[in-house]
């Protein structure tokens, strides 16, 4: 029997909680964002409802059929601030420039460029983080090290795009610790670009998932990407 999501939500946060202080921080600077790939609207909506106010989708097509059924079942509930956190090509960047608040998985400016053209037709302002490889795993996505500098001052340019911060996906691991040198080297190099043109804004550190976000919190995670430990299982693709 699936556990009710208000009840999950409510252990998430307490775990996140007793993370932030065990970092001696302050719980209220994390961000929950529940991430709600391959999940029913039904289970976001229950969530929202719960409290959830920050959701996240990985696929562009989902999310262009999703988020309306969703803020349609919220009625006068308020919406959640939706972040897109999946790999993204320039051609499905016209619905996510549209749908999504925030996008954190931005790794290239041709994809900047790309977003600001689209939110500047939807007449809209969007907050993106930059995707960051720090083990050199193409498959996920995300700009090297090397080239942040260059790509923060580069987003200067583009009116519609606030960068606010950096994301990273570690290695997967059974074991949570084995992702705490990867957090820990995205804060200190956010902390190194905050002296860079460009890189002043750069509050953000998205990292951590349901099987690490703790560890991540106590690295200095700002927002900590939590799916299955709030829902519960994945529907199938």
């Amino acid at each position: 029997m699936r556990r009710p999501i208000p009840e999950r939500l409510r252990e998430v946060r307490e775990r996140a909680t007793a993370a932030a202080l065990r970092a001696d921080r302050d719980p209220g600077e994390v961000v929950l964002l529940g991430v709600g790939k391959r999940q029913p609207a039904e289970r976001i909506v229950e969530a929202v409802r719960a409290g959830l106010d920050h959701v996240a989708e990985n696929f562009a097509q989902e999310a262009r059929d999703k988020i309306p059924q969703v803020e349609a079942m919220l009625g006068e509930t308020r919406p959640p601030r939706w972040h897109f956190i999946g790999r993204l090509q320039r051609n499905k960047a016209r619905y996510v420039a549209r749908l999504f608040d925030c996008v954190e998985s931005v790794d290239r400016i041709e994809l900047v460029q790309e977003l600001d053209h689209r939110a500047a037709l939807a007449e809209r302002q969007l907050d993106v983080l930059i995707q960051v490889s720090l083990r050199g795993e193409d498959q996920k996505g995300g700009a090297g090290p090397d080239s942040l500098a260059r790509l923060l001052e580069e987003c200067r340019s583009y009116p519609r795009i606030r960068v606010t911060g950096l994301m990273t996906v570690p290695p997967a691991s059974p074991d949570p610790e084995h992702a705490r040198p990867v957090f820990a080297a995205l804060r200190e190099l956010a902390g190194e670009l905050r002296e860079k043109p460009g890189g002043e804004a750069l509050r953000e550190l998205s990292m951590g998932m349901s099987s690490d976000f703790e560890v991540a919190i106590e690295e200095g995670a700002t927002i900590v990407r939590v799916g299955t430990a709030i829902f519960g299982p994945r529907d199938a693709a």
